[in-house]
């Protein structure tokens, strides 16, 4: 008898107001429905079964808090996770969207839609900080003209809710 593999995904994403790790990782169990555990807790062998692993991360910028999920099963849509994540603690949220450009971010926000946007990344050594946010349009040259805008899921000026983006 085959077993089937494990699937797992990594989601990256910011949040723009002040949030405590246990309130991150409180507020993904209830909507996740399994448990969500910091890094450091417990030796990995421990973790409870299902267990996402989540590091939570106080840094700069306009959306200073960095959130890093391990393990999330991969059949889970993280936008429309992240979309009711936002709007339970009622903060803006930036995940990377599809286009691998560094600066170009979705953001979600706490009524569940998500746009396209961009951002500055400046490298810190506590982490990316985010800012200078501007919304990805066609009114924008570098918009109108950048491949990787017209690429994306989400073209310049989409607004787009959660549901719909899963």
């Amino acid at each position: 008898m085959a077993i089937a593999p494990f699937r797992a995904a990594l989601w990256n994403w910011s949040t723009d107001g002040p949030l405590v790790p246990g309130q991150v990782r409180a507020t993904l169990a209830s909507i996740l429905g399994r448990p969500v555990v910091a890094l450091d807790t417990v030796p990995a062998e421990q973790f409870p079964d299902g267990a996402v692993l989540c590091d939570v991360w106080q840094g700069a910028g306009e959306f200073p808090v960095g959130v890093d999920c391990y393990a999330v099963p991969a059949e889970l849509p993280e936008t429309l996770v992240l979309a009711a994540f936002a709007r339970r603690v009622q903060r803006r949220c930036v995940l990377p969207d599809d286009t691998l450009d560094p600066g170009r971010h979705l953001l979600v926000s706490p009524d569940g839609t998500l746009r396209p946007v961009h951002l500055d990344i400046e490298p810190t050594s506590y982490g990316d900080r985010r800012a200078n946010l501007r919304l990805c349009s066609l009114a924008d040259p570098g918009c109108h003209n950048g491949v990787s805008c017209g690429a994306s899921r989400w073209g310049p000026d989409s607004v787009v809710s959660a549901r719909r983006a899963a």
